[in-house]
């Protein structure tokens, strides 16, 4: 871990995750992760959207997809790919609605690049992320058990 204050630790039902955060593409998405996490915002958040070979969907308190902290932020769009292990900010039809949800990339994504603000990277426990039960909504799904900022984390 390069830099504890820009890198995440969640603990989900399946297993511990690490995410390096990218404030050099999105800073005012990682700065707004950050502040909703020290929070425990994410705590007990389910993954309530996951497509088999696409992503996997969390950050929405109310768990159907429509809820968020009540901040909708800018993009900060970029030339970032979206690939396996991505993380980027989930949105609505508005380029500038993404709130708290958020998606992790099972494999490559081309067709968002460009159009969803990408703001970290999984470095640890994709494997974890790759058994999160599929659904849309998903039955029984799997949750986010903790999400900290790892320079929070004695």
């Amino acid at each position: 871990m390069s830099d504890p204050e820009n890198t995440l630790l969640l603990e989900t039902s399946k297993g511990a995750v690490t995410i390096e955060l990218r404030p050099d593409l999105a800073p005012v998405h990682v700065a707004r992760v950050k502040e909703l996490a020290r929070q425990g915002f994410y705590d007990g958040v389910v993954f309530h959207r996951v497509i088999e070979g696409f992503m996997a969907q969390t950050g929405d308190p109310e768990g159907t997809g429509r809820g968020g902290s009540g901040k909708h932020l800018k993009a900060e769009f970029s030339k970032e790919k979206h690939v396996r292990g991505t993380v980027s900010a989930a949105r609505a039809m508005d380029p500038n609605s993404a709130d708290s949800q958020f998606f992790i990339c099972f494999g490559d994504a081309p067709w968002l690049d460009g159009q969803y603000s990408v703001w970290g990277k999984v470095t640890a426990g994709m494997d974890y992320i790759d058994q999160i039960k599929r659904g849309e909504p998903v039955s029984d799904p799997d949750r986010i058990i903790t999400m900290k900022v790892a320079a929070d984390v004695a």
